[in-house]
This record gives C-alpha cells, sequence and structure tokens, in this order.
C-alpha cells in the first residue's frame, strides 16, 4: 500500500505580509501586493515595480543570512509552529527546498564591492549565496539531520521540492519533510537582466494592475519575492501524534520540454498534470480547480490554456492565477501558490485571477476574473513550468 503524505504545517512570507493570515486576507479581498520597490535603488531602472516582501515582514529577523534565506527561515518557523511537537527522530527529518536564483542580494552586493569600489567581498559571500544556504539554515535551525539538498529549476524548484519530498516520504527515507521554497530576486541586477528578456509588465503608475494573466491586454510577468513551505509527514506518523491534517500531497508530476529554452510547451506541461493525476490515482472529473502557473506573457498563459484542454478536454474546472496578485517569485512561486490554494479552499473560496478586463480568444477558460468565489473543492492542481522546459505539477487533496 502506498504511503499517504500529509501536510499538517504551512509558514509564507509573501507581498501581503508575513503569515497566512495575510495571505488569506488578500486573496479574499482580491487585493494586489505589486508595488512600487523601496527596498533597493530603482534609478538606473526602467521597471520599478514588483511584488516586494514589505520590511515589517522579515526586517530583523535571522541577520547574518542573506535576503532568501531570511525569508525561508521565517516561513519554516511559521510552518513548524503550526505542525506542533513532531516527535521525530532527527535523522528521519528533512528539508527539501527549491529556489531559482539563490543569494541574490549578497551576490549583487559582492560584485558592487568589487567592480565599482574595488573592495573586498565579505568572508561569508560564498556560503551566503550558495543556492543550498536556505535548506542548509532550516535543517540546523530546526535539527534537522535527515535528507537534505536543494532544488534548482527556475520556476518549477518549489514544486519539483515538494514532489520529490513527497517521494522521499512515500520511499520510506524520512518520516517528516520540511518542502517548498524561498526567491528573492529584487537586485538591480537581476532585474535589469530581466528587462533585457523583454519580457516584463512595466506600469510603475498603476503597478496594482500590471500583471494581468490571460487577459487580451497582458504584457509580461511581474517579479516577486518571497518563500512558503509545507510541513509533510508520513499519514500514520501524522495521526499517531493526534495533528490536524491539512492536506494532502497525492501525486505528482514532471517532464521535461526538451526544446526551447524560454518558449513553452503545451505538449510537456501537460504531459506533467496527466502524470500527477495518474500518481494521485484520480481522473479529470476529480480535480475542482487548477492554480495556473499563469505568468500574464503572450506565449505561457496561451499555451497552458491549450495544456489544460488537452488534459480536461472540454469539461475543465475553474482556473486562476493567483500571481495575478503576488507577482512571479521564481522559485518560490509554486510552493507560494499551493499555501494560497490551500488556504483558500480551506476557508471556502477559489481565488480569482485579478485585472482580467479583456477576453482572449486563446484564452477561453473559467478564469475566475476578478473576483473570489464561494466554493467547495475537495483537490486542486497546482501548475509551475520553468525556463529550460522544466515543468512540474502537484496533485493535492483538501479535507
Amino acid at each position: 500500500m502506498t504511503t499517504r503524505v500529509a501536510i499538517t504545517g504551512i509558514g509564507i512570507v509573501s507581498p501581503f505580509g508575513r503569515g497566512k493570515a495575510a495571505l488569506a486576507e488578500a486573496l479574499r479581498a482580491a487585493r494586489s501586493g505589486v508595488r512600487t520597490i523601496t527596498s533597493i535603488d530603482t534609478s538606473t531602472l526602467n521597471c520599478r515595480i514588483a511584488g516586494e516582501v514589505p520590511g515589517d515582514a522579515h526586517e530583523g529577523q535571522h541577520r547574518g543570512h542573506d535576503r532568501f534565506t531570511r525569508f525561508a527561515l521565517i516561513a519554516a518557523e511559521e510552518a513548524t509552529a503550526q505542525a506542533g511537537d513532531l516527535g521525530v527522530d532527527p535523522h528521519r527529518y528533512g528539508v527539501l527546498l527549491g529556489t531559482g536564483l539563490g543569494g541574490c542580494e549578497t551576490l549583487d552586493n559582492s560584485y558592487r564591492r568589487f567592480y565599482r569600489d574595488s573592495a573586498r567581498i565579505a568572508p561569508m559571500s560564498i556560503p551566503m549565496t550558495m543556492y543550498n544556504a536556505a535548506s542548509s539554515a532550516v535543517s540546523t535551525k530546526l535539527g534537522a539531520k535527515g535528507l537534505a539538498y536543494s532544488v534548482v529549476s527556475a520556476c518549477a524548484s518549489s514544486a519539483h521540492a515538494i514532489g520529490l519530498a513527497a517521494q522521499a516520504i512515500r520511499a520510506g527515507q524520512a518520516d517528516v519533510v520540511l518542502a517548498g521554497g524561498s526567491d528573492a530576486p529584487l537586485t538591480p541586477g537581476i532585474i535589469s537582466a530581466w528587462e533585457s528578456l523583454r519580457v516584463l509588465a512595466i506600469d510603475n503608475e498603476h503597478p496594482e494592475e500590471a500583471c494581468r494573466p490571460f487577459s487580451a491586454d497582458r504584457k509580461g510577468l511581474v517579479l516577486a519575492e518571497g518563500a512558503a513551505v509545507l510541513v509533510l509527514e508520513t499519514w500514520d506518523h501524522a495521526q499517531a501524534r493526534g495533528a490536524e491534517i491539512l492536506g494532502e500531497i497525492a501525486g505528482f508530476g514532471a517532464t521535461s520540454d526538451a526544446g526551447h529554452i524560454t518558449d513553452p510547451s503545451a505538449d510537456g506541461a501537460a504531459r506533467a498534470m496527466d502524470l500527477a493525476l495518474r500518481d494521485a490515482g484520480m481522473t479529470p472529473p476529480d480535480i475542482g480547480y487548477i492554480n495556473a502557473h499563469g505568468t500574464g506573457t503572450r506565449a505561457n498563459d496561451a499555451t497552458e490554456t491549450a495544456a489544460i484542454k488537452a488534459v480536461f478536454g472540454t469539461d475543465t474546472p475553474p482556473v486562476s492565477s493567483t500571481k495575478s496578485m503576488h507577482g512571479h517569485a521564481m522559485g518560490a512561486s509554486g510552493a507560494i501558490e499551493i499555501v494560497a490554494s490551500l488556504v483558500a479552499l480551506r476557508e471556502g473560496f477559489l481565488p480569482p485571477t485579478i485585472n482580467l478586463e479583456t477576453p482572449d480568444p486563446e484564452c477561453d477558460l473559467d478564469y475566475i476574473a476578478n473576483e473570489p468565489r464561494e466554493a467547495r473543492a475537495g483537490s486542486f492542481l497546482s501548475n509551475s513550468f520553468g525556463f529550460g522546459g522544466m515543468n512540474a505539477v502537484v496533485a493535492i487533496r483538501v479535507p
């Protein structure tokens, strides 16, 4: 019999602030967290907006770490506080976190010191910038001595991390795993690089309206930052210690487009959704909601729509892109969107796609436009697709 994987804790720090309550309030109010960037000097940039985590949600916390690691520690603390006393052997306690870009803050500062100021780079720069810094810090903080590593697959990183953590638990390699992701890409260098790709939506006058997934007038993605962490454990372990079970990782599908490095493939995305359903023992009618990758770019939204149709046919469930509200947090996005979906569905509503005013003939699904919808859904899919053709889809049951 396949080991079931329970979710018993959720932690998040996002453009809406710190914690699940701030997230739930914003989703129900259909409120954007995209705003003018204040944490860096944007005078040399064309794009001066992002889904930036408010300063009061993290400042003064976990000094000595890069911003993306601080976010991961904050989210992990909230998740484990909700989960309660795990009562787990430290050697059976793991940490798998995804990131797309790692320690951008430290790296950007180091380059500035070296190339502009001809100054020495800080001695801890390498440990702070490495992609596994967050996983290392979280495992050290919580005394988790089991399997621990970081997953790097662009914007699919944290979805891959959650799926791989569930597989590790099923395989008997751990009893409890903290899984999710963190990214903090809001530095002048990173934003400038994204500007060069010409895929950013730039509306410095009305930042809250910039991200418009599935709308005919969409202009691109909005960068964001944040972290989300789930406590995953065997169903039996959760029941034995009397934990509240918030959800279940039911299935996971991962594929590669093996094609263009930036243009998405409907076939690759559809195969990942199909694999997640098969792994969960589900069929398309079992799914009550899909949290789409939904970046707001011309290519992704039409391609993802076609992929959903390929799997679900004419009877597609409601779909939304919460990126319309919190922006695209790179490797952390999958985990943030799973947490957003879980929080909303447990409160009895489906989160909306805001700024969807102009229908696009190529994007013709039920995207829960502009307002949340009161509804119950017993299961959902969360789609994450990354540059390089990396696709990850997680199927989740909600009690």
